[in-house]
């Protein structure tokens, strides 16, 4: 598929969970870039009322479904999680719609360069939509502690999010810049900031 349709610039932003992404992407925000995040828009396209929700709840059961009519999102990850036929389905189903609202996005930015981050980045093809890839990289040790600290999860859980995602060697193959996030917030700033830099140059050597 071709790229969006505006020439801008697109860096992709990804790293396996507890890597710091979030805390990378609002640095760059905080320079006054747009991130389009993957994570938010796969909430978007499953609110209450969507098309989306409703193919959710009649595949994997109406329990999913809060009362307030919201998806609950640690069911339904535990559910596909556990089987890797039916994370298959439900990837299929969800990720042409947000691969879509992506997109738009993409095509509405009006920074100098623009920022896709999203931690499936590589596995789901989203790849196909960004000129560069930025890793966010740490230990495994340390993605299971952050994310353990983070969403008061056990490490088995976080093994079994990991297992799901591409392997630490594989990003760093597939990355054309790597960020590694293993010591201060200070340190990593800086690294970010360097980047930033960077991306400046390549968006005003564009055609």
């Amino acid at each position: 598929m071709d790229k969006p349709a505006a020439r801008k610039l697109i860096i992709g932003v990804t790293g396996g969970i507890g890597s710091g992404k979030t805390t990378v992407t609002d640095i760059l925000a905080e320079q006054g870039i747009d991130i389009i995040d993957a994570d938010v828009v796969a909430r978007l396209v499953v609110q209450p009322g969507t098309v989306a929700l409703k193919q959710v709840a009649e595949h994997f059961g109406a329990q999913l479904v809060r009362a307030d009519g919201s998806l609950d999102r640690s069911a339904l990850r535990a559910k596909v999680f556990a089987d890797a036929d039916e994370r298959a389905w439900l990837e299929a189903l969800l990720h042409p719609k947000i691969r879509h609202e992506i997109e738009q996005q993409l095509a509405q930015s009006n920074s100098p360069y623009c920022v896709l981050s999203s931690p499936l980045l590589l596995e789901s093809g989203q790849y196909e939509l960004v000129d560069k890839v930025l890793l966010v990289d740490t230990s495994e040790a340390l993605q299971i502690s952050r994310t353990q600290q983070r969403d008061d999860s056990s490490a088995e859980a976080v093994s079994a999010i990991m297992a799901a995602q591409w392997s630490r060697a594989n990003r760093q193959a597939k990355a054309d810049y790597i960020i590694v996030n293993d010591s201060s917030l200070s340190t990593l700033k800086k690294a970010v900031l360097e980047a930033h830099q960077e991306f400046l140059t390549l968006a005003a050597d564009r055609p």
